[in-house]
């Protein structure tokens, strides 16, 4: 049996398909004038995009509308005019059209690369996708069909692009392995969206498992099993059927109130990065919007979003939410998260440095642009503001100034506003060691338990080594969390979480017990987090 990451549910059942690496050697291609070069990555480039629009139409048939935009995002990123004039510059010094987009895409990869953030590294496995596939046109390399593979088929590979899993019909393709990805990874999302098993994170699968042999693949513990016993193939074969059932009857919970079966009242909210992802949020029955990631505004593009394009999307989503609760989340940006334009310093430890808060605070302007567009879109819905890595009160107090301060900017100058409730996330030690004194300063806690995981245990995620002490379910994490709650009862306020440890079936319980009020996960993950909570007996 081989271990992974169980990605996306499902048992997969069937024969291994070998995904084989290709070969973008471009070593032995010679330059020969920068017209010629430049001609050649721009015919590149328009099929790329030819071929990636062609792409999003299958896609939209077989996942949907909302995981169309992931390969829709590949054109935008490859029709941003910087990253094609850096290109068209290499090419100026004398680089070979195959280097020129080795070398940026490279740079924008190891840009995404540096951060603690999951959904920010995806950016770099984007941008490594549209690398792969350019230098496949360069080349002339045939792109592996993989929309053609015989039923029962599970797919093995070292990774998956977005562009790649596009082309699976679901309808023979049993499960998904890969050698990397985790659950917020695009091949993930994808995977999810079209109700394949996905197994991630096996390590050497490529070696360890051969084309053609029988295989089994469980997404929910990240096992995959080779050369399965009868008794194993019939025993997996009793949980896919129950599984198939058990899908059919979530759907009993959409717009069903999130309530114990004891009478205790709590609610789902979902976590959103863009106003698109609201769409989804209601097709799935959520009761607010825990999670409001804003940076996305500011990612993919050469310039900061003006105050309107902010208001715009965030009354977008206050719109759409017809009075629920929207929570926004204030830039979450620095040292880990680089942005261009905004010539963030690099800094040698970034998780424990210039970021969110705190260089919000230091960079007022842009803070306050933010703040009055929140402002002035909670004239539209029930929003919230919730403050990023908040360590010590003194930074709770400055950032309720600066609203402040915008506050009466918009009174001054007529512009219709609407005060908000004003929460941070908990998400570091030093937090939760306060937690009773911030309750007394804010009006709602939301847990991120992907940071405070990280920071509690004192452990990088995207390091394998050591990602195996990376649980939410280990007890200095769970003793922080427990704090954590138990001082926002005490002191009478609301108490959500937010990261992927609120959809957690061994976590779910617990939090019940110690009293947490909203649950905000993953839109997909909404209804069987409803359906845990809803039979939950004490």
């Amino acid at each position: 049996m081989l271990k992974g990451i169980g990605a996306s549910q499902g048992y997969g059942i069937g024969k291994a398909v070998l995904i084989k690496d290709i070969n973008l050697d471009y070593s032995k291609v010679r330059y020969s004038d920068a017209a010629t070069e430049k001609e050649r990555l721009k015919n590149a480039a328009d099929e790329f995009i030819k071929e990636t629009q062609t792409l999003c139409e299958s896609l939209k048939e077989s996942a949907g509308s909302k995981e169309a935009e992931i390969l829709e995002g590949h054109i935008m990123m490859l029709n941003d005019p910087f990253m094609l004039s850096q290109m068209n510059d290499n090419i100026d010094n004398g680089f070979v059209a195959e280097k020129a987009v080795d070398t940026v895409c490279n740079m924008f990869i190891d840009m995404f690369s540096a951060t603690d953030d999951e959904l920010t590294n995806q950016r770099a496995s984007d941008v490594k996708d549209i690398k792969d596939s350019l230098l496949k046109i360069l080349l002339g390399v045939e792109t592996v069909d993989i929309s053609n593979v015989a039923a029962g088929s599970v797919l093995v590979a070292k990774d998956f692009t977005p562009s790649m899993t596009s082309q699976i019909n679901s309808e023979n393709v049993s499960a998904i392995v890969t050698e990397v990805g985790g659950v917020t990874s695009h091949s993930a999302i994808l995977a999810r969206a079209m109700g394949i098993p996905a197994v991630l994170s096996v390590i050497d699968a490529t070696k360890k498992i051969s084309d053609g042999q029988d295989i089994i693949a469980d997404g929910f513990l990240g096992e995959v099993i080779t050369d399965p016993s009868t008794q194993e193939f019939d025993s997996y074969r009793a949980k896919q059927s129950d599984y198939i059932k058990q899908k059919d009857s979530l759907k009993a919970y959409i717009g069903k109130e999130t309530i114990t079966a004891d009478g205790v009242k709590k609610a789902v909210y979902a976590n959103i990065g863009r106003p698109e992802d609201v769409q989804n949020v209601l097709q799935n029955g959520a009761e607010g919007i825990g999670l409001f990631r804003t940076e996305f505004l500011f990612m993919d593009r050469n310039t900061e979003p003006t105050e309107e394009e902010q208001f715009e999307a965030y009354s977008t989503v206050a719109r759409a939410m017809n009075g629920q609760e929207v929570i926004i989340r204030t830039l979450d940006i620095g040292g880990d998260k680089d942005i261009p334009y905004l010539k963030i310093e690099k800094e040698e430890n970034p998780f424990l440095g210039h970021r969110a808060i705190r260089y919000c605070l230091d960079n007022r302007e842009l803070f306050k642009k933010q703040i009055r567009a929140i402002l002035r879109a909670a004239v539209y819905g029930y929003i919230k503001i919730m403050l990023p890595l908040i360590t010590c009160i003194d930074e709770v107090n400055e950032a309720k100034a600066v609203i402040k301060e915008c506050e009466a900017e918009l009174a001054e100058s007529g512009t219709e506003y609407k005060s908000v409730p004003v929460g941070i996330m908990v998400e570091t030690p030093s937090a939760v060691f306060i937690s009773d004194l911030l309750a007394q300063e804010v009006e709602f806690f939301s847990i991120g338990t992907n940071d405070l995981t990280g920071y509690t245990m004192a452990v990088d995620r995207g390091n394998s080594k050591v990602s195996k002490l990376y649980d939410a379910m280990q007890p200095s994490v769970l003793r922080a969390i427990e704090i954590t709650i138990k001082s926002a009862k005490k002191a009478g306020i609301q108490v959500g979480m937010c990261g992927e440890a609120a959809a957690d079936p061994r976590l779910i319980p617990k939090l019940i017990e110690w009293g947490l009020d909203e649950f905000s996960v993953t839109p997909s993950s909404i209804l069987q987090t409803r359906k845990i909570i809803c039979e939950y007996k004490a």
